[in-house]
């Protein structure tokens, strides 16, 4: 393509275009040769090509938005329409042209991916509202409300959604901080009136623990501190602060108390020490009386140990648990082996093992004699049948015997 294809310069010096309308006067050239006034007007040409591809570029790449791209190329090509400039305007027109197509086209993906962004977004600020509704109705006083302040900047970095439902969503999501931050406030407040009371009842306790710090009514007090140590409990959590203190208060009470109570402690069971070695020497004789033999001898032996184990006194408390379940183990066999003399002698069963031999004897006798005349009369099934209860009735009275010899043995 030539300069020449698409403009001409007339001998005044005048510069025409070639269009689809006809010719068109694009300016005059007057100083030089037609050649030169072609050139130059073919370069404004070129420098409208250049602006034409580089829209081309920036368009195709998706750096203009459509609404920029659409603006840009009707701005290039109303310069291009009415250009004083030399060749194909009309090719360069018809790439312009083309480029609505395009821009149609990512207008449409604009608008697609601003609706998915938009569906996104009203999905994740949805979410965002159902936490905050549910952290509304919980009682997450430690972490919720920092849970909250979280969702809040979640929200501010989502984008605007259509503004009916961005409303909406709001006023839910401002709906549900405010009633969690009123529950909120409300539990600390009745938390801080119950602190105050918890103080109150610690301080009683307090006083009173020291109180009985010097006692030496030791069981009772040791009692009433438990009792104390009780309400401690129930009262609650008083304000951090002064809860420590009065805790180090209550608590120094009872260790002066405990640790008297235990120094008097160590110093008897240091004297009841030699108690102690006399009861373990008594306990020798007393488990020698084991196994047991002749249970009188061994009751009187026993009543003798028992009188100076009474004598010997207290011993450690640490040791009465171990000294007392053995004399009782003494105690204990001592009686079994009596308890099971007295059964084999006890006079009402030995009475009834007697009677039931006598009876039995007596029950034998008649069977006997029944025998004798059935064999006499020569019944076989009778015969039979009596010596089968004859036999049965000798088993029985075999064991009555036994037993009748127990009780009176």
């Amino acid at each position: 393509m030539t300069s020449h294809e698409w403009g001409r310069v007339d001998d005044d010096g005048t510069v025409y275009v070639r269009t689809a309308d006809g010719e068109r006067s694009v300016g005059q050239y007057p100083e030089g040769t037609p050649d030169e006034a072609l050139t130059f007007f073919t370069e404004r040409y070129a420098a409208l090509a250049f602006e034409v591809e580089l829209l081309e570029q920036r368009v195709n790449s998706g750096v203009l938005s459509p609404e920029e791209a659409a603006e840009s190329v009707k701005t290039v090509k109303a310069q291009v329409v009415d250009a004083n400039a030399v060749g194909d305007l009309i090719s360069l027109a018809g790439r312009l042209d083309a480029l609505g197509p395009i821009i149609a086209r990512q207008r449409d993906a604009r608008r697609e991916e601003r609706a998915q962004k938009s569906a996104e977004a009203k999905a994740a600020k949805e979410q965002l509202v159902a936490d905050a509704e549910k952290i509304a109705e919980s009682t997450d006083w430690r972490h919720g409300a920092n849970r909250l302040r979280d969702l809040l900047e979640q929200w501010k970095a989502l984008p605007r959604i259509d503004r009916a439902s961005d409303d909406a969503l709001w006023r839910r999501f401002s709906t549900a901080r405010t009633a969690y931050t009123r529950h909120r406030k409300a539990h600390f407040a009745e938390l801080n009136e119950q602190r105050e009371g918890a103080r109150a009842i610690k301080e009683r306790l307090a006083t009173e623990a020291e109180s009985l710090a010097g006692s030496t009514e030791w069981g009772p007090t040791a009692g009433r501190y438990r009792d104390l140590m009780k309400q401690w409990k129930a009262a609650g959590p008083a304000p951090k602060d002064v809860d420590d203190a009065l805790w180090k208060r209550f608590r120094g009470a009872q260790d002066a108390f405990f640790g008297a109570r235990d120094a008097e402690n160590a110093a008897l069971d240091q004297e009841f020490a030699a108690n102690a070695e006399v009861k373990e020497a008594l306990l020798v004789e007393a488990e020698a009386l084991l196994p047991v033999g002749d249970v009188d001898a061994a009751k009187r032996t026993f009543r003798d140990i028992a009188d100076r184990w009474d004598a010997a006194g207290k011993v450690p408390r640490d040791r009465i648990k171990d000294l007392e379940a053995r004399i009782r183990k003494v105690e204990q066999a001592i009686r079994a082996v009596e308890e099971e003399a007295w059964a084999k002698s006890d006079p009402e069963k030995s009475a009834r093992a007697d009677d039931m031999v006598s009876k039995l004897e007596q029950a034998i006798a008649k069977v006997e004699a029944d025998l004798e005349k059935a064999r006499a009369a020569g019944n076989d099934k009778k015969i039979k049948d009596l010596e089968e209860n004859l036999e049965s009735r000798r088993s029985f009275l075999e064991m009555a015997k036994r037993a009748s010899a127990d009780f009176s043995g």
